[in-house]
């Protein structure tokens, strides 16, 4: 089903001002400054290529209704569910790049809870036909929360050499809405996360989680040695939660978990290194 989507591309570009890099930094509490020329940090493009959906376009969630670009999957409810990025050159701030955006994957299965559908968009960020960064990012379709369903902890977390305590609350979610221009209702509007997706409280943003993760591994390995990093959502982590953020080495590897207060993990990645 929707095999014609299969393919189907579309290309945006942007001039990527330090300014939005500038107003990220203060929302994660981080004393630096940005300038024209300047590398922007891993996991901060997310800011960039946004699309202005029109407010009428807009469907219950807040996203963008389906059937332009993304295909039309009927199950209402819609999750960053992971991603693999990989890392070929800078990009820089005050130039103008060009995101390719390719639906390379689409497939609808039974899972555990009830039908679902997973969407892969393969992204390539370049400048002048040079390609600066690819993403892969995983998108999971799936049916509404019922009444009673309980809220994942996450599975276990493993062995950590090094972690770090990051406490969230509803303004950062609100402002990384604001600079990704993203509407999903998860994130700020707290009626809608209890009365329509049966959540308690705020969803922390997954690729949110991601650029804490990143941030950690760049602090570890420094940015000369990032080569790629994958990672998966695996359990919510809610606006007034504090999040460890740690990992360990093994290898050319950084192995690394975000893990909720309720003791779960809610996010694995892996960075690898540069041999």
């Amino acid at each position: 089903m929707f095999e014609e989507y299969i393919g189907k591309s579309q290309e945006r570009t942007d001039m990527l001002q330090p300014q939005q890099a500038q107003f990220m930094a203060a929302s994660l509490g981080q004393a630096r400054s940005f300038g024209q020329g300047d590398a922007l940090p891993p996991g901060w493009h997310w800011m960039y290529f946004l699309q202005a959906a029109p407010r009428d376009q807009l469907g219950r969630d807040g996203h963008s209704k389906r059937g332009d670009f993304l295909p039309p999957v009927t199950l209402p409810r819609r999750m960053w569910a992971g991603g693999r990025l990989w890392f070929h050159d800078d990009v820089l701030l005050g130039q103008q790049h060009l995101k390719r955006s390719t639906i390379t994957k689409l497939e609808e299965k039974a899972g555990r809870h009830g039908p679902m559908a997973l969407v892969t968009v393969t992204h390539d960020i370049s400048k002048d036909d040079v390609l600066k960064l690819r993403e892969e990012h995983d998108i999971v379709y799936l049916e509404d929360r019922k009444p009673g369903d309980p809220i994942a902890d996450g599975p276990e977390p493993d062995d950590m050499e090094f972690s770090e305590t990051f406490q969230s609350d509803s303004t950062l979610l609100f402002r990384y809405s604001a600079l990704t221009f993203n509407g999903h209702r998860i994130h700020y509007d707290l009626d809608y996360c209890r009365q329509v997706e049966g959540y308690p409280g705020l969803l922390f943003h997954g690729p949110l989680t991601a650029t804490l993760l990143l941030d950690l591994a760049l602090r570890k390995i420094g940015m000369d040695q990032l080569k790629s990093f994958s990672f998966r959502a695996m359990a919510p982590i809610f606006h007034d939660e504090a999040i460890t953020i740690g990992g360990r080495a093994e290898g050319d590897q950084l192995t690394l978990q975000a893990i909720n207060s309720r003791g779960g993990v809610s996010m694995k990645a892996v960075v690898n290194q540069e041999a």
